[in-house]
């Protein structure tokens, strides 16, 4: 090797950016760091196998400039650090589960490949023969959790950046909405059990989802303005203030005298499955959801170019 080429090398080894491991005293766990612009950081880890693997990383993040090439890794070796990097991130145990469930179907239908056999080839073969066998939402699910790990791979140059990986258009699915007479039924079914008929009337009032129906509490309720303020029960998310029909509050501040007073919760009991089966079936709605309501709220409303 001529000596111009030693001398490149040792200036390069020299100019990469240093990553290390340490201890704390009197302190749990394990630190790395490094220096970054000028300034030291670190960042705290349970283990020191967790901190080996994010020394490795920021080893690699912080040199990018000096690495350039793909390195191969065999399947085995990318799956175990793929998934000791999502615990670093702090992934949860089931969306781990669910990762390595995609992975599997991968392993099983496309065999366990090395960085350099994963090609387009390869992942639009394994995306035609898991649609043979599941439902388009389970496929774009496997769809998801490869292209997450293709890109960690492409992040960590084991692959290279010619991977293109899309989920498919899932079938659009009709919209069930109730007419008046069927609205009328439904509301005649429910008359014997007044706390499944409010349940009713507020969603098909709202648009309201049942967990959020369930939940709400009489503070929620403005009965002067006519709207409710609350919060998403699936999102966490404020939902502002909503407007409710006149008609509807005053069977709300009905209900709330007469099987309420005095109660936080709009409603003491829980939703029942089985009387909701007893008034459908009453209404002639047998494959009626109580979700339904709420694509009729939304229905009525963009009838009426809302």
């Amino acid at each position: 090797m001529p000596l111009d080429s030693h001398l490149y090398i040792y200036d390069t080894i020299d100019t990469m950016k240093k990553v290390w491991i340490y201890k704390r005293k009197n302190i749990n766990g394990w630190w790395v760091g490094w220096y970054e612009s000028g300034n030291r950081k670190a960042k705290a880890l349970p283990s020191k196998e967790l901190a080996e693997h994010y020394k490795h990383l920021k080893y690699t993040q912080l040199n990018s400039d000096v690495f350039t090439g793909q390195v191969t890794a065999d399947w085995k070796q990318m799956i175990t650090e793929y998934r000791e990097a999502k615990k670093v991130q702090g992934v949860t145990e089931g969306t781990l589960y669910e990762i390595a469930l995609s992975l599997r179907n991968f392993t099983r239908l496309a065999g366990q490949c090395s960085s350099k056999q994963i090609t387009q080839n390869v992942i639009d073969k394994f995306i035609l023969q898991r649609g043979n066998e599941v439902k388009r939402p389970t496929l774009n699910k496997d769809i998801r959790n490869l292209k997450t790990f293709v890109n960690w791979c492409r992040g960590n140059r084991y692959l290279n950046g010619n991977i293109k990986i899309k989920e498919l258009k899932e079938d659009e699915r009709p919209v069930k909405s109730l007419n008046d007479i069927q609205i009328k039924r439904l509301l005649e079914a429910s008359t014997p059990y007044p706390a499944m008929r409010m349940r009713v009337l507020l969603a098909l009032g709202t648009g309201l989802r049942r967990g959020d129906i369930d939940s709400l509490k009489i503070s929620d309720i403005d009965f002067e303005r006519n709207c409710i303020t609350t919060a998403s029960k699936k999102t966490g998310k404020s939902l502002g203030s909503r407007p409710v029909p006149h008609s509807v509050i005053i069977e709300v501040r009905k209900f709330v005298d007469e099987y309420n007073s005095g109660c936080e919760k709009l409603f003491r009991d829980k939703f029942s499955p089985r009387k909701w089966k007893r008034i459908c079936r009453d209404a002639s709605l047998l494959d009626l959801k109580f979700h339904d309501l709420r694509k009729t709220f939304g229905s009525v409303l963009a009838q009426n170019g809302v």
